[in-house]
């Protein structure tokens, strides 16, 4: 007898979304909004079930993902960014606290939240993870973000 497999569809009809979008790095972070976008259209999400919150950098990106999660209305979120390693140790610590508090809504409100906050050396390494080399990385979080709020689902 084969063990039971669970798999999200890749199906967002009828889903709601929340995107999170820092505007700090906004060559980047305008990129990878776009690829989200197109993602959740491209697999079924509606437009108006969409709903993007800019705010000012990564640091603020949990703030506005916890406030989403907490109204109840929607199946996953979409959280992006852009922290590019600078002279000083400040890159350190606004990744780790960006990471820490993604994470911390994700234990908090059981929703699925995909990472789309970009960590780089350079700006260069951040554009192209935003569509110029290595693809769009806010297209892969939304897929993902879909992914998981079905899989999810299946698992009750």
């Amino acid at each position: 007898m084969a063990a039971r497999e669970l798999t999200g569809s890749l199906d967002g009809t009828g889903m709601r979304v929340g995107v999170v979008v820092a505007r700090f790095n906004r060559t980047v972070t305008e990129a990878l909004l776009a690829g989200a976008l197109e993602a959740l259209t491209h697999h079924g999400v509606a437009t108006e079930d969409i709903v993007v919150v800019h705010v000012p950098g990564a640091f603020e990106v949990p703030f506005a993902a916890r406030r989403l999660a907490g109204a109840g209305v929607y199946d996953a979120l979409v959280c992006l960014g852009a922290v590019v390693r600078g002279e000083t140790p400040h890159f350190e610590y606004i990744a780790a606290e960006v990471t820490r508090g993604i994470g911390r809504v994700v234990e908090d409100h059981r929703l699925p939240i995909a990472f789309g906050v970009l960590t780089t050396d350079s700006i260069e390494q951040a554009l192209e993870r935003a569509g110029a080399g290595h693809g769009n990385k806010g297209y892969e979080s939304a897929v993902t973000a879909i992914e998981m709020a079905r899989l999810g689902r299946l698992l009750g």
